[in-house]
């Protein structure tokens, strides 16, 4: 009887005490979500619940597994694979603590700040420090379960002899994953680029949708997905359209005829412009940049909040300038001028020879027949 209300007591007094546990976590985050309900910090903690009870049940079994009396020719191989369970558990409630404390941050500040830039940066700085912690939490929770092994404890006590050597080839061997990993940490607290901002790379316009340690995801505006190294961004120029701010300046150019009336063509631009509502009020001009025999070279500039009102408010001027001058103003378009050919001369009919002219070529031909002149008669020849 007693072998059999032992385990039931450690094992039932362990699932008990976890569910205490995580239910007095809950009541306790959700008084004070309520008390503060400007940050989601107690609410995002109450992810963290699961993972803590398996802390608390784990360790409880660890620490009274020996009273069961199971396993007493096993326990060591227990007690092992209850450690391990217990390190990847404690790994879990890291992470999860370690995203609600990110999550909050970014929150916060996204809440109080008016700078659409500087949410950007802090942003993409907030993922990238998540994203290392994740990543250090892995490794040491690794470790930590790799030396629960009596083989690891050997096999780390000869790496540590030839430390130097290791280092060296893994130097070498993680040469670009370091310079990644360095790049990206650059980029994020260099401000050089921030998830959200336009940029135009390799000859292609995107948006940055993604940042990694790694690598950097670009969002084309058709919706592709371009890859491209952290190294990439800290090595080579780039443009990047929404650094500062997302106002943009764009221009349109049209090719008329040198007779296009600009004033008219000037008071068009601006009633287009001020009517569309890509427009963002700033600036708009038209001016004549450039000429050249057969044309001339018509700028529009005009501003907008953002590249995609750019692009809109660009389109709607080329296109309802180019509409209203072939309705209004057909002779501004350009036009290639051509003439007609002049006529060939027309050869008049060589008159018929008269008698006088046939006896002067017979007489110059040396004989009494029609013959070519100055050619004697090949009938005659010796």
């Amino acid at each position: 009887m007693e072998n059999v209300l032992r385990p039931l007591i450690v094992f039932g007094g362990a699932i008990a005490l976890a569910l205490v546990v995580g239910w007095v976590m809950d009541r306790t985050l959700r008084r004070l979500d309520a008390r503060h309900p400007e940050t989601p910090m107690w609410e995002l903690l109450r992810s963290g619940r699961w993972p803590l009870q398996a802390v608390v049940f784990v360790a409880l079994l660890n620490a009274f597994s020996g009273e069961t009396h199971l396993a007493r020719d096993h326990q060591q191989t227990v007690d092992l694979w209850l450690g391990l369970i217990l390190i990847g558990a404690t790994a879990w409630l890291a992470l999860r603590i370690v995203t609600a404390i990110v999550e909050t941050a970014y929150s916060r500040y996204a809440g109080t700040a008016h700078d659409a830039a500087r949410v950007r940066r802090v942003r993409t700085q907030l993922t990238l420090v998540r994203r290392l912690a994740t990543a250090v939490v892995t490794v040491i929770a690794a470790a930590a379960m790799l030396l629960q092994f009596p083989a690891m404890e050997k096999l780390g006590a000869s790496m540590l002899a030839s430390a130097g050597v290791l280092g060296i080839v893994a130097g070498i061997a993680a040469q670009s994953t370091l310079g990644n990993l360095f790049a990206g940490l650059q980029i994020a607290f260099g401000d050089m680029v921030r998830i959200g901002d336009t940029v135009v790379v390799e000859g292609e316009l995107g948006t940055v949708e993604e940042i990694t340690v790694s690598y950097i995801v670009i969002r084309t505006w058709d919706e592709r997905r371009i890859t491209m190294p952290v190294s990439y961004f800290a090595g080579k120029p780039f443009e990047n359209w929404s650094r500062n701010n997302a106002q943009m300046t764009g221009t349109v150019y049209l090719h008329l005829d040198h007779s296009a009336p600009i004033a008219e063509i000037r008071a068009k631009t601006e009633e287009i412009v001020r009517a569309s509502d890509a427009w963002d009020g700033r600036a708009w001009s038209l001016l004549v940049t450039d000429t050249t025999p057969s044309t001339i070279e018509v700028r529009a500039m005009v501003t907008a909040r953002t590249s995609d009102d750019i692009w809109t408010l660009r389109c709607e001027v080329r296109e309802q300038l180019i509409t209203w001058l072939h309705r209004e103003h057909p002779y501004a378009l350009p036009r290639v001028t051509t003439a007609q050919a002049a006529p060939e001369p027309t050869r008049e009919p060589a008159p018929e020879p008269t008698r006088e002219t046939r006896r002067a070529d017979d007489r110059s031909n040396g004989s009494g027949k029609p013959g070519r002149a100055g050619i004697p008669d090949a009938r005659k020849a010796p």
